[in-house]
């Protein structure tokens, strides 16, 4: 059973969040937080296997306080924010997933939550964007161990915390092409998994 934790000051969007899990027999919602504070206290308290987590809230946002809640449960943001700042201080406070207002349907939400929970990310189309222009445009070590461009933007990706399955559907790859990359990229590396090679990749 997979336990969710709600984080939204809005309790109309709370209700019909709970709406959507009370029919996966599966996810199960433990509790429902109106502000920072509050989501994290009860994230201590639970410990639910995935946080809803807004960024817009009372006393604390939800950025102030994601790395926190991660030391107790896998948080996915849930708001209606795609800001390139929003998106990228969310993914470096250690947020598994960007989900935004109106660009997904409960099936999706579902996937996403179920993803997450297994140790995947899942990001709306408008987060993907912003996090592959971030990347994109991001300095790069001068020594490129001779990866190829697209090998190189699937490491950056890596650096970011993004599984397989998300890399694949950020660069819009087949997950076969994505896991061929990332082979090519540990031997060029000298790696022998994702920690020593992000070690490598990211300049000190």
């Amino acid at each position: 059973m997979v336990s969710v934790l709600i984080a939204d000051d809005n309790s109309v969007v709370r209700a019909v969040l709970r709406d959507v899990f009370h029919g996966a027999a599966d996810l199960t919602v433990v509790a429902e937080a109106a502000n920072g504070v509050e989501a994290l206290e009860l994230a201590a308290r639970h410990r639910p296997t995935v946080t809803l987590l807004d960024h817009r809230m009372p006393l604390r946002d939800g950025l102030s306080v994601a790395a926190a809640i991660g030391a107790f449960s896998r948080v996915l943001m849930l708001t209606r924010s795609a800001e390139e700042r929003v998106v990228l201080d969310a993914v470096r406070a250690g947020a598994h997933g960007f989900l935004v207002h109106g660009q997904f349907a409960p099936a999706e939400l579902l996937q996403a939550v179920r993803a997450v929970a297994g140790g995947e990310s899942h990001l709306s189309p408008s987060a993907a964007r912003v996090l592959v222009d971030a990347v994109r445009t991001a300095p790069r070590p001068t020594n490129h161990y001779g990866l190829s461009t697209r090998e190189r933007e699937v490491m950056d990706l890596i650096a970011r915390g993004l599984s397989n399955a998300d890399i694949a559907r950020t660069l819009v790859l087949s997950p076969k092409t994505v896991e061929n990359h990332v082979n090519h990229i540990f031997a060029k590396l000298g790696a022998a998994d994702r920690r020593a090679a992000v070690s490598r990749w990211t300049p000190n």
